[in-house]
Parts: C-alpha cells; structure tokens; sequence
C-alpha cells in the first residue's frame, strides 16, 4: 500500500477518462494537501472495438477492471462515468458520491446538417447505444442507424471523414474537452431521454476505507446525487445493463425529485414513456415506482424479447 500522504486513483486511459480523473484528482490535491497519483488502467469496454457493446453484455465493461485494482489494494478511489456503472456493485465496495453534473443531453455533430430534424431520408447516423437508437428510430424510422465504436476523437474523426452523415454523442463529454464548438444541436429529453447517470461522474472506494471517504466528500452535488439515484432505482427494477433501450432523467426542484423514463423496442417501432415524481428522502423509490409502471404497460415484454435476442 502506498503511503499516508499518497492517494491513488484509478482511471480508464482514454483521452476523455483522463480529463475526469485529473479533474478529480486536482480538487482533492487542493482540498486535502496530498499528492494524488492516477494509474491507468485497460478495461474490457477499452480492449472491444469490434463489437457492438449490446452484443459483449454491457454490463460493467468499463469498471470490472478498475474495481478489481481497487479490491486488491492498487488503487485507492476510482472515478466513473456513472452511466457506465452497474446498479450492483461488487461487496466491499462503495459509491462516495457523485459529483456535480455536466450538460446530461446527447448532442447532435454534423458536417452538413445543422440540426437532426435536417437529416435527408436514409442518412446514416452513427451511435452504438441502444437507447438513442430506439428514440431515434422512433420519430425517424428513415433512418439507417450504423455503429459506432472508439473513444470520442476516434468518433468524432470517423463522422468529419463522411463515413456518417451524423452522429450522435453525449454533451458532457464533448464540453469537458472543450469540444462544444462541434455541437450543432442539444437534443432535447422530448426527443432523447439521457442515459441513465450521463454527465455523472461517480467515486468508487473500498467501503472500509473511511479516510479515502472524507477525502472525497466534498465532491458531492445534493441535486446530482439525487437525480442519478432515482435514475439508478430505475434501472435496478428493470434489471437492465448499459446497453438496453432504457433512458431516465431526473431532476430536482426544492425538496421533490422528479423522473422521466423510457423503454422501447429497438426498431423504434414500440416507445414506452412515463413519468413520476416524489420527496427527496426516496430518490430510488420513485425509480422503482416508474420502473413498475413502464412494465405494466408492456416494458416487461419488450425487455424480455430484447434479452433473449441478445442471449443475455
């Protein structure tokens, strides 16, 4: 183990990943005094670059890794995206907190086109989610939507070389690289409910270690954490992984959390939307509350016809 005055994070390496951990790692040097030390670590998620990640399980190709340094003691404290995080975490282990959110919409990046609704029958739009195919090919069933992998310079090269007409990638990431300049249009929730937890940032520690938790509390947003963990109560009731057409997007208003979700079929052909609201002392409960709603109303069949293509 390293020294007292020594904290060690660990990070995915992608250019992106990088930016969040170093803007993790600087807050806690300032606030604290200590030295902090990023360890670049290669997951699954990083390693498949071929495969749509809906066929691969989705399920914690980005974290398994990470969370393995963290249990054998290489690493103290780890930062997530949060829309990459399972809803169950390995025993020992612990979300701090979640860190205050950056813009949650997709963003829409085109060379021709200004804006999605400008989009010409059949164009080709580039996403490797699930979920904003769903929507997409919801209001646009026109659409040929092709996959896309590679971290965000990698997609972002591939649709300025014409291999896609557009694609579709979350603001957050692109504004933390100072990339906003390439967003032609914030896609509004009405038209792509968020991934659940996107713009979240998350900070896994060991659940005993309680010096590496009073390091990181200060990071914690009271409006973000509320939001994601109504988003995650969500996702937990509908057992889904990171790659199934699931959205949420929670918001805050005074004392009341407030939730808007979906389910749907992949083709876009069937949409499932609800919505539902409740006192900030229950965030999960209100996930879980439109969880059962949305299954009730036919998610429950959608989501098992999407399993059992993908063999889950």
């Amino acid at each position: 183990m390293a020294g007292s005055d020594v904290i060690r994070l660990g990070s995915r390496g992608s250019r992106l990943a990088l930016w969040q951990a170093e803007f993790v790692g600087s807050e806690i040097g300032k606030r604290t005094g200590r030295k902090v030390e990023i360890a670049k670590i290669k997951t699954t998620g990083d390693m498949i670059l071929d495969v749509p990640l809906a066929k691969v399980g989705g399920k914690g190709l980005f974290v398994k890794e990470i969370e393995e340094a963290l249990l054998s003691l290489r690493i103290d404290l780890a930062v997530h995206s949060m829309k990459d995080v399972p809803t169950d975490l390995p025993e020992g282990l612990e979300i701090a907190c979640i860190t205050k959110r950056e813009d949650p919409r997709d963003a829409f990046l085109s060379v021709a086109h200004a804006r999605f609704e400008d989009l010409p029958k059949g164009a080709r739009v580039g996403t490797s989610s699930l979920r904003r195919q769903t929507q997409l090919l919801g209001i646009r069933p026109d659409l040929a939507i092709l996959p896309l992998r590679g971290n965000l310079g990698t997609r972002v090269r591939k649709m300025e070389e014409g291999q896609y007409d557009a694609v579709i990638l979350a603001a957050a990431g692109l504004r933390r690289l100072g990339w906003e300049a390439r967003i032609r249009q914030y896609l509004p929730p009405e038209l792509s409910i968020p991934a659940i937890g996107q713009g979240a940032l998350g900070i896994e520690i060991r659940s005993a270690d309680a010096r590496t938790r009073d390091a990181v509390a200060f990071l914690s947003d009271r409006d973000t954490s509320l939001a994601v963990r109504a988003e995650r109560g969500f996702l937990k009731r509908l057992e889904g992984g990171c790659q199934v057409p699931i959205a949420a997007h929670g918001r805050t208003e005074g004392n009341a959390v407030f939730l808007v979700g979906m389910v749907g079929r992949p083709d876009g052909s069937e949409i499932l939307r609800g919505s539902a609201g409740g006192p900030v002392d229950d965030p999960e409960g209100i996930g879980v509350s439109l969880a059962e709603d949305l299954l009730s109303r036919g998610g429950k069949e959608i989501l098992d016809e999407v399993y059992r293509q993908d063999g889950q």
